[in-house]
């Protein structure tokens, strides 16, 4: 893709802006009739000698591994994108739905040897909004029917709902479905220092696609069909801020333009804007000198910050630090680590 300045192309890109053309994976359409029970599908939980099926942590976020802390019972597991529950099932209890592409775009990746991710058979599309590549990813299916690089359209079908992956049986088969951004063109650079095992996906690994809430992107474009991935990033809560040195524009900015808030032409650094499940919502120029990244700002909190940022951040109130996973966060977004041969 041409390069242009980043406002520019932000501008550009808010000019030529056309609404898009959004559609659930499935026949399964109970997130817009309330019956979120049959659009989610369960989790077996087990919690304090009671077991459970909550259908909640289907959805995204914070939604599973139930611990108690200072006598609140806190969801702590994040999960990255929505299980949508089949719709229609054979005599044997397999599922038979059609999974499809959410919006128009191109077949960016396939993995179809389930072993290899716990993703199992998966697909991910390429969208291209307001000049950014936005990434959708479709796991656990049973079998694939597109190749890298086919051209897909709104509901072009792309594999079949299934149960391949990690954790996951007949009785719980569903499609997992993930929107978001990535992280790094240098992935695999990372992955050969944090990363554990083998990468099998290049730069499509799920590690390196920040998800973002992708049922609340959808009730929100279906009450207002016009917006924009955009103003949906711009408007995620932000839950704590970290101040980076500056090196020129960061990699991430030049490919999501919009994400940056105010001129970058003196900046002595960054100050990242990261929602509480680590997506990265606004990118500012900083005049704050920092030799490493430094946590600038959290919200305040009376549990332990750990357990409400998977781990990102440690400390307690109005204080926080990075984790050493939060410290290869942000040196995935900012392309801060060395080039391995």
């Amino acid at each position: 893709m041409i390069r242009f300045p980043a406002l520019l192309l932000s501008l550009a890109g808010a000019l030529a802006a056309a609404p898009i053309d959004l559609r659930l994976p499935t026949e399964n359409q109970h997130l817009f009739t309330g019956r979120l029970d049959q659009f989610y599908m369960y989790v077996d939980r087990t919690f304090e000698g009671q077991t459970s099926k909550p259908w909640e942590a289907g959805s995204y976020g914070f939604v599973r591994t139930a611990i108690r802390v200072n006598d609140r019972v806190l969801l702590t597991k994040f999960h990255e994108g929505i299980d949508i529950s089949p719709v229609k099932r054979d005599k044997a209890g397999n599922p038979l739905d059609l999974v499809s592409s959410i919006a128009a775009g191109r077949v960016a990746h396939v993995s179809a040897i389930a072993g290899r991710s716990n993703y199992g058979k998966y697909v991910v599309i390429e969208h291209f909004w307001e000049n950014s590549s936005v990434f959708s990813i479709y796991a656990h299916l049973a079998e694939i029917t597109c190749q890298p690089g086919d051209s897909v359209s709104a509901g072009s079908v792309l594999g079949r709902m299934g149960y391949t992956g990690a954790g996951i049986d007949r009785t719980r088969a569903h499609c997992h479905l993930e929107l978001g951004m990535l992280l790094s063109t240098r992935y695999e650079d990372w992955h050969k220092q944090c990363g554990g095992g083998t990468n099998f996906h290049g730069i499509f690994n799920g590690m390196n696609i920040s998800g973002s809430e992708v049922s609340r992107f959808f009730v929100e474009h279906r009450a207002n069909p016009a917006l924009q991935f955009s103003e949906f990033i711009a408007n995620t809560p932000v839950y704590f801020k970290v101040t980076v040195p500056s090196r020129g524009t960061p990699d991430f900015v030049a490919r999501y333009p919009w994400i940056r808030r105010g001129s970058a032409a003196t900046a002595v650094s960054w100050e990242i804007s990261f929602s509480a499940t680590g997506l990265p919502v606004a990118f500012n120029p900083s005049q704050r000198e920092v030799a490493a990244p430094l946590v600038t700002s959290v919200r305040p909190s009376d549990v332990p910050q750990r357990y409400l940022t998977r781990g990102l951040i440690t400390g307690e109130g109005n204080q926080a630090t990075l984790t050493r996973s939060g410290e290869q966060l942000v040196s995935l977004i900012t392309n801060d680590f060395p080039i391995t041969r």
